[in-house]
This record gives C-alpha cells, sequence and structure tokens, in this order.
C-alpha cells in the first residue's frame, strides 16, 4: 500500500476521512522496530491513508493532529461539523508549492487551480493563470527573472499535464513554447537566461536556453528526494556553478558551468558539510558562499565556493526541525532561515560579531553549542506552516507561507525586528496595468 509522502496531504486526508464517516473510521499508530519508523494510517474501510516517519520531530504533528480529531470528536452537532469543515476544506486552494524570482520582487504560487504570479512592491496580482486557462494543477513554477517566460511541472488532483514534463510557459504570447519530458517525475526547475536545470530524483539534466534548447549533460546523484538543487542566477557572476548533495552522507558538489559543452561536464568538487544528509541549499548571487543544513535542521553552515573552507557555522536552535528555507541577502551580508518552528531567524555574515552568543560564553564556559552564533534577530509566523523567505530592499525581510499568508519584517543592528506589513495574498486585487 503506497504512503503520503508530505505529512500535510496526510493530515489533510485524514480528517476528511474522520469527517466523512465517523462512526467507521480508524485511526491507529504503529512502531516498526525493524527500521525505526513510526507509521500512521487512518481508514474507513474503503478508502486507507498511510504515513511512515522516522524523525522524532514529527511526534509533535501527530500530537497536532489527534487533538486535533478528539475535538470532533467532542463536538456537539458532528453532522454540522463536518459539513462546514469539509466546506472549507474544498473551497481552500492548495498551495503546493512556492517559489521567488531572483530578484525578490515576484513570487509564484503553484496550486491545485493553477498558477499565480505576484508583485511583492506593492503586493499584488502580476498574472493570473488559473481555470478556465486549461492550465490544471501545478506543483513547481519557476520563474525566469522578471520576464514572461517560466517553467511549470504539473502536479496534483487535477493535473492536465504529466508530472515528468517540464512545460515552459510564454505569458506574453499566452501559451506554451517548449516541452522537456524526461523518464521519471520532476522534483525541481531552475532557469537562468543561458540555461534550464531539471532535477530528477536520482539525476539532474541541464540544457541551453532558451534559444537551440539542447541537452549540455546529464549526471547521476545520490537518492534526492526533496530535489535539491541550486545554480548561479546570473550570467554575469563571480563563479557559475551548479551546486546539490553530493554521493556521501552529508555533502555537497560544486559543478562548474563555464566548462559544458553537450555530452561533457567537468567532474564536481566536493565539500563535507554535515554528518546527516543535506535537507536545504542555497548559493550566493555571486557563486562566492554556499549554505547548507542537514536534516537535524539546528546548524547551518557557510563554505567559500572557492577554497572549499567553512566561513561560519550559525545555530538555528538546539532542537530538531525541518527547514524550509535558506536565502542570501542580495549583498551576501546577512542570511535568512525559516523552519517548522514558526520562527525566521536573521544571521550577519559580513560583521559576524552582530551575531548573538550564549551567556555562558562571556565567561570563559567552552562548549561547542556554547560558542554558535546565533540569529542577530527572529521574528514569529505560524507554526509548522512552510515558507519560502529573501531580503528586500531597505533591511526588509520577507516571509511568505502556503497558508495564504505574506509577512513583511524590517530588522537592526541591535537585534530589532519589526513588522511592516500583513497580507492574505490570495485576497490582493490584480493589477490590469502591470
Amino acid at each position: 500500500m503506497p504512503y503520503v509522502e508530505s505529512w500535510e496531504e496526510f493530515a489533510k486526508a485524514a480528517e476528511l476521512l474522520y469527517l466523512s464517516e465517523p462512526s467507521k473510521c480508524r485511526f491507529v499508530m504503529k512502531y516498526r522496530h525493524s527500521d525505526g519508523k513510526l507509521v500512521l494510517k487512518c481508514t474507513d474501510n474503503s478508502v486507507c491513508v498511510m504515513y511512515a516517519t522516522q524523525h522524532s520531530h514529527d511526534i509533535k504533528k501527530v500530537d497536532k493532529l489527534t487533538t486535533h480529531l478528539m475535538r470532533h470528536m467532542a463536538s456537539k452537532d458532528k453532522h454540522c461539523a463536518a459539513i462546514v469543515c469539509i466546506t472549507c476544506l474544498m473551497a481552500r486552494k492548495e498551495i503546493m508549492s512556492l517559489s521567488m524570482n531572483e530578484e525578490h520582487t515576484l513570487f509564484a504560487a503553484s496550486m491545485d487551480s493553477g498558477v499565480k504570479i505576484f508583485n511583492i512592491e506593492p503586493l499584488m496580482v502580476r498574472a493570473n493563470l488559473e481555470e478556465p486557462n486549461s492550465m490544471g494543477s501545478v506543483a513547481i513554477c519557476q520563474l525566469l527573472h522578471r520576464t514572461n517566460v517560466m517553467a511549470l511541472v504539473a502536479g496534483g488532483s487535477n493535473q492536465r499535464y504529466s508530472e515528468r514534463s517540464v512545460l515552459i510557459w510564454d505569458d506574453a504570447l499566452k501559451k506554451f513554447v517548449l516541452e522537456l519530458t524526461f523518464s521519471s517525475p520532476v522534483l525541481a526547475v531552475k532557469t537562468r537566461r543561458d540555461r534550464i536545470i531539471v532535477v530528477e530524483r536520482h539525476r539532474i539534466h541541464c540544457f541551453s536556453f532558451p534559444q537551440k534548447c539542447q541537452k549540455l549533460f546529464s549526471i547521476e546523484t545520490r537518492d534526492n528526494p526533496l530535489g535539491l538543487c541550486e545554480v548561479t542566477p546570473y550570467t554575469s557572476s563571480e563563479r557559475q556553478l551548479l551546486v546539490f548533495p553530493g554521493h556521501r552522507k552529508g555533502s555537497v558538489h560544486l559543478l562548474d558551468l563555464t566548462h559544458t559543452e553537450p555530452g561533457l561536464s567537468s567532474p564536481p568538487i566536493n565539500i563535507s558539510a554535515h554528518q546527516s544528509d543535506i535537507a536545504c541549499l542555497a548559493i550566493n548571487k555571486l557563486g562566492t558562499m554556499v549554505a547548507t543544513a542537514s536534516t537535524k535542521g539546528t546548524l547551518i553552515r557557510v563554505f567559500d565556493t572557492s577554497k572549499r573552507t567553512q566561513l561560519v557555522e550559525l545555530r538555528r536552535g538546539a532542537d530538531p526541525a525541518t527547514l524550509y528555507c535558506i536565502a542570501f541577502s542580495h549583498d551576501s551580508d546577512f542570511l535568512v532561515v525559516s523552519s517548522d518552528k514558526g520562527t525566521v531567524h536573521i544571521f550577519a555574515l559580513k560583521d559576524t560579531h552582530l551575531n548573538r552568543r550564549s551567556t555562558f560564553s562571556s565567561i570563559g564556559f567552552a562548549h561547542q553549542y556554547v560558542d554558535s552564533q546565533w540569529a542577530l534577530a527572529k521574528f514569529t509566523i505560524a507554526a509548522e506552516c512552510a515558507c519560502i523567505c529573501a531580503f528586500g530592499p531597505d533591511a526588509a525581510v520577507y516571509a511568505i507561507c502556503v497558508d495564504g499568508s505574506f509577512h513583511k519584517y524590517h530588522f537592526n543592528a541591535d537585534g530589532t525586528c519589526l513588522r511592516d506589513s500583513y497580507d492574505i495574498y490570495l485576497d490582493v486585487p490584480e493589477d490590469d496595468d502591470m
């Protein structure tokens, strides 16, 4: 029986199953000693959804779901509650992924109803590719800077195209101008003005783009279920690099894109970054620095891509966490990190003395934990709500969440962080003049 890969999808399906037939629904958990996994199953005897995890921090999510289901059980009017909840869930647009252009001026929400492109300053809809535009549900949308071109990958409950294809949409022409098809589902796409990078679970493909689109090379990778891959965004960047998880656990590969010809590629350079598997990656605009985090999610390490040496180690927290996003500021002076703990952390990279230290460090207590550099500033969003984050102008930080919320904060060198604005971006108006 297949397992649901996303916790959010499992939790939503489990709640719908219970509300549809409360008297028949069963929710059970079992710990499997053979592989150290906790298995959850919800069934109404006709439909069954399953989820498996080996991460201890997922226990909090399980506890939250069981509490939520028990509240439904204690409801005085179960039938009415079920109707209301199911209606709300059906009416709510499911956001499958979020992405931002390299200038941090636009972001895209890929949904089961299509795609919406938003302008950030001011916040408003720039393009709407939802029904009835025959787009179907979209899992991935990758913007090409601030152009009319975007790369789309289908996925979800109403997909009209294969999840193994990358479709290039030109919004000026209002049509698809290119299709690339692969042997397995596409997990990520990265675009530049001269390249398009397509990530499958066990390989990465590089194509010339957009003129004379042809495959330059393909490279086998370590099992990469998250589709992790980053590329320097500009052809003028100091270093032209493709970064992805290395073959050894906890390592990353750096591949030079300046020496690629059809059928050939230079051997990648390896950096040993963590002891656990890589879970999040980021590269700065010049390609001179790369930031990494592991599945543990407590430390972020920043490396010099030329010397392959560690520049700084930053501590997000002490408890394990799932990191959603790491992003450099445009000048590479700061780094922002979001996780399922519901806190967005901002670190200083240029003036690292601005980062906070443990109070024990002042009394000479030597320990790796005590010596860590903690966030200069931070702010709170909805816990366990996946989001992307980025820097804007004038010390602004954006956090854009899959629950439809948009957060904008300003931070200062003294660590203060003030909220500038909050919006529900799915409700903002369209601008016909943009």
